[in-house]
């Protein structure tokens, strides 16, 4: 950039000087003004040639060669200096504005962790995240990136994930909890068991998503390329005839006025500013995307996203948390702290997830000397001593076989029902959690006009029924196999529209198979399977539903600045080509109106790159 500019400079002051210092000697002029384009034109000229040789004739250096070399030919020396000046203007002006699209995508690429401290034969040995196998332990030192994803073994501290999941607010994390790599560690030492290699860790997939983000065309793009390879060798055609045909039947027409009037032509007729805009307008929209933590894999799926008329969620991991949780603690004679603390006592030893969900409930010291004996008893529950008390935790079935009098509970989920001494003492609620954005993510759809929501569950019917009616969803299928989600989603791409687009948003190794055949595939990335996260078009970072809304209002922003560039670009084209071709422009109007669109298109471009998470339905 600073080469540029030194060189746009330099040969700005020489073109200033030829024309404000008049020499006796017309060729010192002259020779100035060619040394200034020379300064600012050789390396268009030089591109055009190769180009050329490469059978590539019709684009934008070829154009720019041709006018400037036209106009010395027929003596216009200052415009063929000042057609280069400010084409080399408009590409500066273009350089950074790529620059800063791809910073903001590649602000990602911090991520890429440089080392590893591997813990190898009692000491510390620092090697490339490569090297690391699965099992072995790493030290993260306060300020370093987590190199491999793993599970904290010793250690507690507290994560900036900002530029994983583009959200702001640190993260604290202990012993027993997975941690993602690209993460930054802020204070505390923590060491970890790596769980992952560095080829399959989330660090090496999101770069990897990244660095091939813009190797999928959008339509758009797509019509802007047959456009150019259509548009530039007529209006050379043109360009031609308009050289030549008038002075042979216009009587008293100047051979040179209607040259300089076609050189003119050329000069505007440079599509520039579609060629650079468009596909720029799709580079900001997916740098604007990952800065939410929401990573879009091509521009084709941007484009597509804008036009989504049904969104299909899985439940479990995506609507839901995907883990058990202690909803509701209903006690009878005892506190809720008591009921809580013999339950997870009687279920201390037992693997199952009802056990952790209880101890994560309960979270104090568990005195192993109370529990004196336990026996689980198959598919009814446990039944333990603790201290003196006999105590009973589990179905409803067990309650009847122990003949305890009970009050049964119609709530959804998982009921634990507690006795001690043969006495009914309560019953605890255990079940899968609905994540916190998922009812206002639904909300927002609704209001952002998408037609048709589906929820798509293996669960059973009266659990994904309860669930689909407090969020609001429009239609559920429950107890389905992989393949009947896959049927599903194939009935339902039948009922949008034709330019209309499906979006399944899954998370689970189940869902691979639908998140390929869905029209939009989105996959929860945080800790979602990684076949599901291959298998998806787009992958939301931080495992908030609620993103989802956040990327369609940056599609349709990013397609609406698109569609600007191109109407506005073709309507001053049009326009100016007509002005030029009947000598109502000059070759300088004709510079200004290349140039001007260009940088016009730019800067509208890059208002995709301006993200501002608007959320305002989420307090509504």
């Amino acid at each position: 950039m600073k080469k540029e500019i030194i060189k746009i400079a330099v040969a700005f002051a020489l073109f200033l000087f030829a024309i404000l210092i008049k020499f006796q000697n017309e060729w010192i002029n002259n020779a100035i003004f060619i040394v200034s384009y020379c300064i600012v034109g050789f390396e268009i000229l030089q591109n055009a040639v190769k180009n050329i040789l490469k059978g590539k004739v019709f684009d934008e250096n070829f154009l720019m060669a041709i006018a400037t070399l036209g106009a010395f030919c027929i003596g216009e020396f200052p415009e063929a200096v000042a057609v280069m000046l400010f084409y080399q203007i408009g590409e500066l002006f273009q350089s950074y504005a790529v620059d800063k699209s791809k910073k903001s995508i590649a602000s990602l690429m911090d991520i890429r962790p440089d080392y590893a401290n591997v813990f190898r034969d009692g000491k510390e040995e620092r090697v490339t995240p490569e090297e690391v196998k699965i099992g072995e332990s790493i030290i993260v030192k306060p300020g370093e990136k987590i190199p491999l994803d793993g599970i904290v073994i010793e250690g507690k501290t507290t994560l900036d994930t900002k530029a994983l999941t583009g959200e702001a607010v640190p993260k604290e994390v202990e012993e027993g909890e997975q941690i993602l790599s690209g993460c930054i560690n802020i204070n505390g030492v923590i060491k970890i068991k790596v769980t992952k290699k560095f080829g399959e860790s989330t660090v090496s997939k999101i770069l990897d998503l990244v660095e091939n983000a813009s190797s999928k065309k959008a339509k758009s793009e797509n019509f802007i390329t047959k456009f150019a390879e259509y548009y530039t060798p007529i209006v050379v055609v043109i360009a031609i005839i308009l050289a030549i045909l008038p002075p042979l039947i216009i009587e008293g027409a100047s051979f040179q006025e209607w040259l300089y009037r076609a050189l003119s032509f050329l000069v505007v007729s440079c599509p520039c500013a579609l060629v650079i805009s468009i596909p720029l307008s799709f580079f900001g929209g997916i740098g604007g995307a990952s800065k939410m933590g929401v990573l879009i894999k091509g521009s084709n799926y941007l484009e597509a996203l804008s036009n989504t008329e049904v969104v299909v969620f899985d439940k479990t991991g995506t609507l839901t948390k995907g883990v058990f949780e202690v909803q509701k603690i209903e006690p009878i004679g005892i506190s809720k702290e008591e009921l809580l603390k013999i339950a997870t006592y009687a279920e201390h030893y037992s693997n199952h997830p009802i056990s952790k969900s209880l101890k994560k409930s309960y979270d104090k010291n568990i005195n192993e000397e109370q529990i004196i004996t336990t026996q689980e008893l198959s598919g009814l529950g446990i039944k333990a001593k603790i201290g003196e008390q006999e105590v009973l935790v589990g179905n409803e079935k067990l309650m009847k076989e122990e003949n305890i009098t009970f009050t049964k509970c119609e709530e959804i989920g998982t009921i634990l029902y507690v006795s001690i001494q043969k006495k009914y003492v309560g019953y605890i609620l255990i079940s899968d959690k609905i994540k916190d954005d998922a009812k206002q993510t639904i909300n927002g759809l609704k209001k952002n006009n998408i037609k048709q929501i589906v929820m798509l569950t293996g669960d059973r019917k009266n659990v994904g029924e309860v669930v689909a009616k407090e969020l609001g969803i429009d239609k559920v299928y429950t107890e389905l196999l992989p393949d009947g989600k896959v049927e599903k989603v194939e009935e339902l791409l039948k009922t949008k529209s034709e330019r209309g687009k499906l979006a399944f948003v899954g998370d689970g190794i189940n869902d691979a198979p639908v998140l390929a055949i869905s029209d939009i595939g989105i996959a929860m990335g945080g800790l979602g399977a990684d076949s599901a996260i291959e298998a998806a078009d787009i992958v939301i970072m931080t495992d908030q539903p609620s993103k989802i809304i956040d990327a369609i209002k940056l599609s349709k922003k990013t397609m609406r600045i698109v569609k600007e560039n191109i109407a506005f670009a073709i309507f001053i084209k049009i326009l100016v080509l007509i002005l030029t071709a009947i000598g109502l422009s000059s070759m300088w109007q004709a510079v200004f109106a290349d140039v001007g669109v260009s940088i016009i298109a730019i800067i509208n471009a890059l208002r995709a790159l301006r993200v501002r998470r608007e959320m305002k339905f989420l307090n509504k």
